[in-house]
C-alpha cells in the first residue's frame, strides 16, 4: 500500500516539474520577426519609391521628357496643379493626370536598353 502511495506522489511531482509550454516571449518572437522582415523587404522599399515619385512630380518642369503609366512618352509643355500637358508628336498635345507620370523618359530608356555583347 505504501508503494502505491509513493508511486502516485512521484507521478504528481513529475507532472508538476514538466514544462507547461512556451513562455510569452517565445510565442511572440516569431511573429515579430516576420513583421520586421516584412518591413525591410516590402514596406520600406514601397515608401521609398512613393517618395521618389512624389519628388519627381513636384519637380516637373517644362521641357522634361516623361513616361506615363500608359506608356506614352512626351515632353512637358505645361504643368498645372492636377495635370500636365505633354507634346507626344508634332502638333499633338495630350493632357495627363499628374499622378499618372511614372518617371523621366531618359532614365527609363537607359535602364531598359540591353547591354551590347
Amino acid at each position: 500500500m505504501n508503494f502505491l502511495l509513493s508511486a502516485t506522489a512521484f507521478a504528481q511531482d513529475a507532472a508538476a516539474a514538466a514544462p507547461k509550454g512556451p513562455s510569452m516571449v517565445e510565442v511572440l518572437v516569431m511573429p515579430l520577426g516576420f513583421l520586421i522582415i516584412m518591413y525591410f523587404f516590402i514596406i520600406r522599399p514601397q515608401q521609398k519609391k512613393a517618395k521618389e515619385v512624389s519628388d519627381l512630380l513636384s519637380s516637373l518642369k517644362v521641357g522634361d521628357e516623361v513616361v506615363t503609366t500608359g506608356g506614352l512618352i512626351g515632353k512637358v509643355r505645361s504643368v498645372a496643379d492636377g495635370f500636365v500637358s505633354l507634346d507626344v508628336a508634332a502638333n499633338t498635345t495630350v493632357k495627363v493626370v499628374k499622378s499618372n507620370i511614372t518617371g523621366l523618359a531618359k532614365a527609363t530608356l537607359t535602364a531598359e536598353k540591353p547591354a551590347k555583347a
